[in-house]
């Protein structure tokens, strides 16, 4: 039987915790801690090997048993913690949610900590990512071609933001992922001898005539920055997804979807 403690008041110290959590990036960089919302993404950090500290579960919304259940195949005993209506509409970043949510320790994305699969992964980098939008939309392709990796070059956003979360749904927990300045991610690449190749305007050929069967390391910039020298200057070859049209790119996470799985294709028919 699980002890089920109750809060109604949205001035409780813990609401106003997890208030930080959810507003502040600093305050989930200094306490280790984070903020999900929702069913699903609640099972996929589980599945993603998540500690979680917290259940919170609305009354009326979803019941204890239903609660409990998502830790019965887990050896973590949260304390649980069913809200009122009012509390947990304050507590929410989305409008629609199934009225649960978990407080759960953050992961290290150390580039010494990343272990890859095999002698031939399939990396997808994305330098100084800023639109939480736009990486949970690269996540979810990670996982739909279950990438090797995932690494953030210079990144100016916070992995747990809410919307990063939110835009995911929940991909954020399946993918490896790492972070590290531009030289630490070239530097890391090199020594594991994966090739880099830089989507980019310059110097590119049809990414549909490149060999992505042996390491290779796809990397995206900002559509409104592109890729920095440094990058372009480690680059192997230069890549390029011919446009037909009056304009000359395309959304991060499109362009990502094709490369990936023009390179996905090709190693399917090794």
């Amino acid at each position: 039987m699980h002890k089920i403690k109750q809060i109604s008041s949205a001035q409780n110290s813990l609401v106003k915790k997890i208030l930080l959590l959810k507003e502040k990036s600093r305050e989930r960089k200094k306490s280790g801690l984070f903020i999900i919302e929702g069913f699903r993404e609640i099972q996929l950090a589980l599945k993603g090997g998540y500690e979680i500290e917290t259940v919170l579960f609305q009354a009326g919304v979803i019941d204890t048993n239903e609660t409990t259940a998502l830790f019965e195949e887990s050896s973590l005993t949260p304390e649980y913690i069913e809200v009122t209506k009012d509390v947990y509409q304050k507590l929410a970043y989305r409008q629609t949610t199934e009225g649960i949510l978990a407080i759960a320790k953050s992961k290290t994305t150390l580039l010494s900590d990343l272990q890859l699969p095999n002698k031939n992964p399939l990396i997808l980098v994305a330098e100084a990512p800023e639109k939480p939008g736009n990486i949970g939309a690269l996540l979810r392709t990670a996982d739909a071609a279950n990438l090797d990796a995932v690494i953030i070059a210079n990144p100016r956003t916070d992995l747990y933001n809410p919307n990063i979360i939110r835009s995911s749904v929940g991909c954020v927990f399946t993918n490896k992922i790492a972070m590290g300045s531009t030289t630490e991610v070239i530097d890391f690449l090199k020594k594991q001898d994966i090739a880099i190749y830089c989507a980019a305007l310059s110097a590119s050929e049809n990414y549909i005539k490149t060999n992505f069967k042996p390491g290779s390391a796809i990397v995206v910039g900002t559509e409104a920055d592109g890729l920095s020298q440094e990058w372009l200057n480690s680059s192997k070859q230069n890549i390029i997804i011919p446009m037909q049209g009056e304009i000359d790119s395309m959304n991060v996470s499109v362009s990502a979807a094709i490369l990936i799985f023009e390179a996905k294709r090709q190693r399917d028919f090794q």
